[in-house]
């Protein structure tokens, strides 16, 4: 037995329309899931569809905002009588405003905390009840560097992780006996297509993260797809209210001394 397989899984993947969302989507795929997703109009469902046919994956998109409980409970109803239970939710949709906090309004700040923890509260609470009658459930709930660090700009950003790290806990304290396991995924800081201006040579955030970094380099979408399989998966069926940071050694280290 592989308690790696995923086969016969239903994960529902919160904003995996594209980047590191849609790479963890392929990851369950490959491993057996059927995968579920959300976005917030049906132009970028359909678009996504598009992306996971020319990958050989059979996805169900729905139009859904993880802000709207109505919605988020008529969608995870939805996705049950038309796709089946879900056995796995990643909460990954989310935003970041980088804006000074003496700058940042209360309704941007808001906004942020309203999608990267109020979502994840929502999507998580849609599920449970039917995760307890199956039997098992697994909940990811995409965390940060800023669960653990602050960092400029990043006030509302990091308030909403650090909550989110937290509600991780929470949920494993008060759903283990359900032999429901929720862990965070914690992703350092990876090249996509968002950040590849910041990673040009000589950038100085470019510089700045490769020292900092013991893996003196950035992370891929591919370095988080073992971990995510891992958590999602019996293989963890005893690790619960953890946050499984895969960051190259950054949380470890305190920085190279100056010459």
């Amino acid at each position: 037995m592989n308690p790696f397989d995923l086969t016969g899984k239903i994960a529902f993947v919160t904003g995996a329309s594209y980047g590191i969302g849609y790479g963890l989507a392929k990851a369950f795929a490959s491993a057996g899931a059927t995968i579920v997703f959300n976005d917030l109009s049906q132009e970028k469902v359909d678009g996504a569809l598009e992306a996971y046919k020319a990958d050989g994956i059979t996805a169900h998109g729905y139009v859904c905002d993880v802000t709207d409980e109505e919605g988020v409970n008529a969608t995870v109803a939805k996705i049950e009588k038309e796709v089946g239970v879900i056995d796995i939710l990643v909460n990954n949709a989310g935003i970041i405003k980088r804006i000074p906090m003496h700058e940042m309004s209360a309704a941007d700040f808001r906004q942020v905390i309203d999608i990267d923890l109020n979502g994840p509260f929502i999507c998580s609470k849609a599920v449970i009840p039917s995760m307890i009658k199956k039997g098992h459930g697994k909940i990811i709930n995409i965390c940060s560097m800023m669960s653990e660090l602050g960092r400029e700009t990043v006030s509302a950003y990091a308030a909403a992780k650090g909550g989110l790290k937290m509600l991780t806990k929470n949920i494993a304290s008060e759903y283990g006996e359900f032999n429901i396991q929720c862990n965070g995924l914690g992703p350092g800081y990876i090249a996509t297509p968002q950040t590849a201006p910041l990673r040009e040579d000589g950038h100085p955030f470019n510089t700045f993260i490769i020292g900092r970094t013991p893996a003196a380099r950035w992370g891929t979408p591919e370095d988080l797809q073992g971990p995510a399989i891992f958590l999602a998966s019996e293989a963890s069926n005893f690790v619960n209210g953890h946050i499984l940071y895969v960051d190259g050694g950054i949380l470890a280290y305190i920085g190279k001394q100056p010459k």
